[in-house]
Order: structure tokens, then C-alpha cells, then sequence
């Protein structure tokens, strides 16, 4: 897969191609508009109209992507109105062409396929096939190892990491967490600095990726009826009676958001804990039940990477943001919907 700063020219290089007869070509990379950034910014005359293009890239063209980059152009439309956005990518396939055009933007990718609809310049090409197709899928990128890292990246989604720093945070090996970098750099996910320092570049694909491979169902859940009505006081209890018993615990779903959004109702309980659950269980005179009549659910761990970046809310312990909304968007009762609200008033990508 090929390195951001050549897929930014390539696109640049296939646009001058599509408008030979254009005047006054400008292009900009990185270019600031207001309180966004373009990835690609294009002005050119063709006869007496001037035309702007704001072209966002994606890493990979696939139908999730690619709405997230729908999100994006249409933020920085309104930012800059008379500008017509484009999106781009190695490889943009029917479905994610569908999508971009039924938005009224443009698209373009490096395999020949594009659609461009400005007022006195319309190019329609599709039905090319993808001539950089990936031969490393992406599932060894999400194993539950692997994922730490993933993790520690969309925790602290701001920060240059050395590998080193990233390898002990995660807690992989040096060559492990090597691996995962050099996987995502390949997607053009993680960026170097000059120092060589890591840093997350695209961190809506990484996240959405990982949630196409992933539910909260992958851990193993116990259910139990509760001997009192679930309440914050409650949630108390449990986080008691783990941390007496020298136990990891972490709230998620209904229970984790209601801690970050304190206004939720919560109607049953999910809860990380680390270890046997039996000494809880007894503890707080739980009795197993169906997962669909209990009222606390205890979540075993698919992989310890869970409880890294754990948030502190009003004395409990919640998992992450990105552990959330991973736990979230799977889950059958309003999650995709409180995963959204989350992303949107808390996460920041």
C-alpha cells in the first residue's frame, strides 16, 4: 500500500491529467480551512469560471471509509461553500461510487475510476478494477495481541510514540509491536515525525476497521439476577468487592456510558473483571440467570489489553473511549445509536 504523501500526489497527478485544458493550477497539501484540514486543495480556471477542489484520502476506499469521509467533506463544505469536495483512495469500488455520488461529491482513485460533476466539467469513468489489491488482510491486525496496540494508538490519539514507549504501554514485545506499526503504516494509518516518533494519522480508519472485526461479544459473558435494583450504588458494590479481591474491573456499555454521561439510565450492568468471578458472586449473593433476564453481566476479558486507559468517573472505573465505543456499536440495545453520540461529544475523531 502505498505512503500518504504519494497517494496525495498521485491524486494531484490524475486530476491535472482529467482537466488538460485547466488554467491557473494550484494545489495545496495540508491546507488549513479554518478549523479544518483539507488533505488535498485544488484552484484552477477552466474557461471564465474558477473552480476549488477539496479532496480528502482515505487509506482504504471501503464503504465505511468512505462515509466517514462524507462526514468530513461535508464539514468542510460548510466551511468552504462555493469548494466541491472529492474523495480519494488507491481503490474506490461500486458500492463507496454509490455512496459519494447519492452525497452530490466527487470521487477519484489511482486504478482509473472517478466522477467529477462541476458546472461546465463533467467526467464519469468506472468499472476499472482495483490494480493495487491488498495481499495481506487485515485480520492478523485486530488478534486480541495486536489490539493492545490498537488500543494504546486510539487511547492517546494525539501522542508521537517511540517504539519502545508503545511496546511497554501496550505491553508486547518490542518485535511484536514493530509488526503492528510497519502493518499500519502500510494502510497509511501511523505517520513518523522527524524524530521518528509514531503517531496516529488516520485514527477514524483505524478505529473503524478495528470495530468491523470486532464485538463485545468476544468475551466470554456470565449473567446473574441481582438482589437489588440496579443503581449507581450498586455499581459501587461491585467495584468494592473486586478491588477487595485484588481484581482488574472496568464498567462498558449502558453502565460505562452512564458513568461518562451521567444523565443515562442504566438498565442492566456490564462489567470487565479479571479472574474467577466467583469470589463476587458469592460476595454479593448473585444467582446465574439467562443473559436475557439478568441484571449484571460479567465480562471476561478476551485479552487483558481491555483495561489499558481506563477513565476514573465518580470513583469507578470505566474502560476507555475507544473501548466503549468498540463495546457499543455491537450491542443490540440503542449501542450503535450511544456509540454515535459518544464518538461525536467525547472523542474527537
Amino acid at each position: 500500500m502505498l505512503k500518504s504523501a504519494e497517494i496525495r500526489r498521485q491524486v494531484a497527478q490524475r486530476l491535472r491529467e482529467l482537466v488538460p485544458r485547466a488554467k491557473g493550477w494550484d494545489e495545496s497539501f495540508e491546507a488549513r480551512i479554518d478549523g479544518q484540514t483539507a488533505d488535498l486543495l485544488v484552484k484552477f480556471r477552466l474557461g471564465d469560471q474558477e473552480h476549488t477542489l477539496v479532496v480528502e484520502i482515505s487509506s482504504l476506499g471501503q464503504p465505511r471509509q468512505i462515509r466517514a469521509a462524507v462526514t468530513r467533506l461535508a464539514e468542510i463544505r460548510r466551511e468552504l461553500p462555493g469548494a466541491y469536495p472529492v474523495a480519494a483512495a488507491e481503490y474506490i469500488g461500486p458500492q463507496s461510487a454509490r455512496i459519494l455520488k447519492n452525497n452530490n461529491l466527487g470521487y477519484i482513485d489511482l486504478s482509473g475510476n472517478c466522477y467529477l460533476g462541476l458546472e461546465n466539467l463533467q467526467i464519469e469513468k468506472e468499472g476499472k478494477r482495483n490494480v493495487r489489491p491488498s495481499t495481506r488482510p487485515l485480520r492478523s491486525l485486530f488478534a486480541p495481541r495486536a489490539t493492545r496496540v490498537v488500543r494504546v494508538l486510539l487511547a492517546e490519539a494525539s501522542r508521537a510514540w517511540r517504539l519502545e514507549e508503545l511496546a511497554k504501554a501496550a505491553e508486547v514485545s518490542l518485535g511484536h509491536s514493530h509488526n503492528v506499526v510497519k502493518r499500519l503504516e502500510d494502510l497509511v494509518w501511523v505517520e513518523r515525525d522527524d524524530r521518528q516518533r509514531i503517531r496516529l494519522s488516520k485514527p477514524t480508519d483505524l478505529l473503524e476497521s478495528w470495530c468491523e472485526s470486532y464485538t463485545y461479544r468476544d468475551n466470554d459473558i456470565t449473567s446473574f439476577f441481582v438482589p437489588e435494583r440496579v443503581s449507581r450504588k450498586f455499581m459501587a458494590e461491585v467495584a468494592r468487592v473486586a478491588e477487595a479481591n485484588g481484581r482488574r474491573y472496568a464498567f462498558t456499555l449502558n453502565a460505562g456510558v452512564s458513568l461518562v454521561a451521567p444523565r443515562l439510565r442504566v438498565p442492566a450492568v456490564h462489567c470487565y473483571l479479571e479472574g474467577d468471578p466467583a469470589p463476587l458472586v458469592s460476595a454479593l449473593g448473585l444467582r446465574p440467570s439467562a443473559e436475557a433476564d439478568g441484571a449484571l453481566h460479567i465480562l471476561g476479558p478476551y485479552d487483558p489489553g481491555v483495561f489499558y486507559g481506563l477513565l476514573e468517573k465518580g470513583g469507578l472505573k470505566v474502560v476507555s473511549l475507544p473501548q466503549l465505543y468498540a463495546d457499543l456499536l455491537h450491542y443490540e440495545r440503542r449501542g450503535a445509536e450511544q456509540a454515535e453520540h459518544l464518538r461525536r461529544e467525547a472523542m474527537g475523531y
